[in-house]
């Protein structure tokens, strides 16, 4: 079932976004070479908490160990962190934040370079991050989720590259998880309808190699079937009558 939210319930989304927004910051500050996806998982819990009714949301959810999923190279979502996991000069790393504040939820990711990449990851950063750009630019009231995914599969298919099909985008405000889900691919005018009021996680998955993936032995890190590079960014946007709020974003 769609939860519409109010004027008010989307201010309060729009701070805890703040705050995501925050931590993102702090993270971009705080990835190099030879830091552990454990320490980041530690520092982004700490900065959440540090905001007064601020809680990191993925913490226990679904039996998710993690304050925030950080998934590195090909791991695509879901990455558990970990002390053993340190990252190297080349890599990339996609933090994965959701923060509850105020009883309301937001959610939002990015990827971001260790050290010193090449030019073709760089690439696929850039494209993924101009996927979302044109996704939200459809969530206006009166388009359709078809219209977000079309969008964001023609930037990517253009560039090159192949966009995760069997994971999706998803509502989100009450819940971290909501009605309807935002796949990344599909047809114009089709899917559920977009109201004033409708809060969305519109989050592109782009695969340098074929769009398959798999999930590891640890039942929670999703990889590219094929071990090619993966990356993922997402935002929380709010579809209002004045046109797409983006709520996570400084």
């Amino acid at each position: 079932m769609i939860q519409l939210k109010s004027a008010r319930e989307i201010e309060t989304m729009v701070a805890g976004g703040r705050i995501l927004a925050l931590t993102h910051a702090h993270l971009r500050t705080q990835v190099r070479p030879g830091i552990s996806t454990g320490q980041l998982d530690k520092i982004a819990e700490e900065f959440i908490r540090s905001h007064d009714g601020a809680l990191p949301a993925f913490k226990g959810l679904y039996g998710f160990p993690g304050a925030i999923c950080i998934s590195v190279n090909d791991e695509i979502v879901h990455g558990i962190p970990t002390p053993k996991r340190l990252l190297g000069d080349g890599d990339i790393v996609k933090l994965d934040v959701g923060v509850q504040y105020q009883g309301m939820f937001t959610d939002a990711a990015i990827t971001v370079p260790v050290g010193t990449i090449a030019p073709e990851t760089q690439r696929l950063i850039d494209v993924t991050e101009r996927s979302l750009e044109a996704g939200m630019a459809q969530a206006v009231v009166g388009n359709y989720v078809g219209d977000i995914g079309h969008a964001v599969q023609q930037v990517v298919e253009r560039a090159g590259f192949s966009v995760v099909r069997e994971l999706v985008g998803h509502g989100v405000g009450h819940l971290p998880h909501e009605d309807p889900q935002v796949p990344n691919h599909g047809k114009p005018k089709r899917g559920t309808r977009l109201q004033a009021g409708l809060t969305i996680a519109i989050e592109p998955m782009v695969n340098v190699g074929g769009p398959a993936t798999r999930t590891l032995a640890d039942k929670w890190t999703v990889v590219t079937l094929d071990g090619t590079l993966s990356a993922h960014v997402e935002h929380t946007v709010a579809v209002t009558d004045d046109g797409p709020r983006i709520l996570t974003r400084l």
